[in-house]
């Protein structure tokens, strides 16, 4: 009986036996306590992949848990910098979403990162997208109207030939073109008797000269500028025409006007195409206008916007009634000039254009002295533009 009640109570003894003494110590029973908290603490870390200390593997983790939130809440902060900076170029926007987005989702520093560069990027070329808003410079749809030197300054005035014009008798001027190449003719030309007005070719040889000659002779001088006709026909060197753009238009006009000086205006020497294209026709009035110049429509075509572009200018002007020599004999041209009376009774004056033929010189030379007698009163063109048409 001992020996089986010492067996039984040996086990008892066993799980009654004291423990370790610093088992017991309540120091080591805290920190054991503290040792089991951190490690259940760190597993559930290292689990969630939510720990700041995890590597980009839980970073990783944790961006594709939560995608959305953070994408959606970062991108309306920012927008791409080809995005006009209208929307962009305050910076309020960037920066009070940026602290909610990083306080929603605080294990996510990626999209804050982004947020924090973006605006300093679209910071650095706020000037470049400023600029590229910007419109082209425009263009002025037309030209500033030129504005001729008012009353007598004009040039016209200066360079007219004085004349004295009786009230209530009818006026004629007799314009010749085509002055100055065939230099025997217009020297005969200019030796009858006056006032006429004569018209030289911009690139007669001597051309100042032949001019000045004829000045000191008792005729006004005009510029007679060499224009594309609508057949075939050569108008001479340089000529303006429709298919040349502004600039050369207006070059071409000019170095004509440049050939020599002393004259009261210009007229179309051909031209039917040219002065009935309007586009083509104003650049060159308008640099006529400009340097206080009248303007001589020759009226080669019946759809000329010769005098049509002079009125809206307000600048000096006629237009040719008659042509004296299209038939080149003395008989026809003595026809013409009657015509020429005629059109001066019935409206107060009349312009004829003739050219250095031998036969308009003779039919000329016994016309002149006897017109006045007929009660008529001879004058240069720049009379008339005076009297009739005179704007500028």
């Amino acid at each position: 009986m001992d020996v089986v009640t010492m067996a039984r109570k040996a086990p008892s003894k066993a799980r009654k036996s004291p423990l370790p003494p610093f088992l017991s110590n309540p120091f080591v029973l805290a920190l054991a306590a503290v040792a089991a908290v951190f490690a259940v603490a760190l597993g559930v870390a290292t689990l969630t992949g939510g720990g700041s200390g995890g590597g980009s593997g839980g970073r990783a983790g944790g961006d594709a848990a939560k995608p959305a939130p953070v994408q959606q809440a970062a991108q309306p902060a920012v927008q791409p910098p080809p995005v006009p900076t209208a929307k962009v170029e305050p910076p309020a926007a960037p920066s009070s979403a940026a602290p909610s987005s990083a306080v929603a989702q605080p294990e996510t520093d990626a999209p804050g990162n982004a947020v924090a560069e973006k605006p300093a990027q679209v910071e650095s070329r706020p000037a470049a997208t400023v600029v590229a808003m910007l419109p082209p410079p425009v263009a002025p749809a037309q030209p500033p109207q030129v504005q001729a030197p008012p009353g007598n300054a004009a040039l016209w005035r200066k360079n007219a030939l004085p004349a004295e014009v009786p009230q209530g008798k009818p006026m004629i001027a007799i314009v010749i073109d085509d002055m100055g190449l065939d230099r025997k003719r217009s020297t005969r030309m200019a030796g009858l008797r006056g006032p006429l007005t004569l018209s030289w070719l911009p690139y007669a040889r001597d051309l100042p000269v032949q001019a000045r000659a004829a000045r000191a002779n008792g005729h006004e001088l005009m510029l007679h500028m060499p224009m594309e006709p609508s057949v075939k026909a050569d108008p001479g060197p340089n000529a303006l025409l429709v298919s040349l753009d502004r600039g050369e238009i207006v070059k071409r006009a000019r170095a004509a006007l440049d050939s020599f000086d002393g004259y009261v205006g210009v007229n179309n020497h051909m031209g039917s195409r040219f002065t009935a294209d309007r586009q083509a026709l104003a650049p060159v009035l308008a640099e006529l206008h400009r340097r206080g110049l009248l303007w001589l429509d020759s009226r080669t075509t019946p759809n000329s916007a010769g005098i049509g572009l002079a009125r809206e200018m307000k600048m000096p002007w006629v237009g040719r009634d008659i042509f004296l020599d299209n038939q080149e004999t003395v008989a026809a041209v003595k026809a013409q000039l009657a015509k020429t009376e005629q059109v001066a009774k019935r409206q107060g004056y009349a312009v004829a254009i003739g050219h250095p033929h031998d036969a308009t010189i003779d039919a000329l030379a016994s016309w002149l002295p006897e017109v006045q007698k007929r009660g008529f009163v001879l004058v240069p063109v720049s009379a008339v533009v005076r009297t009739h048409h005179a704007g500028g």
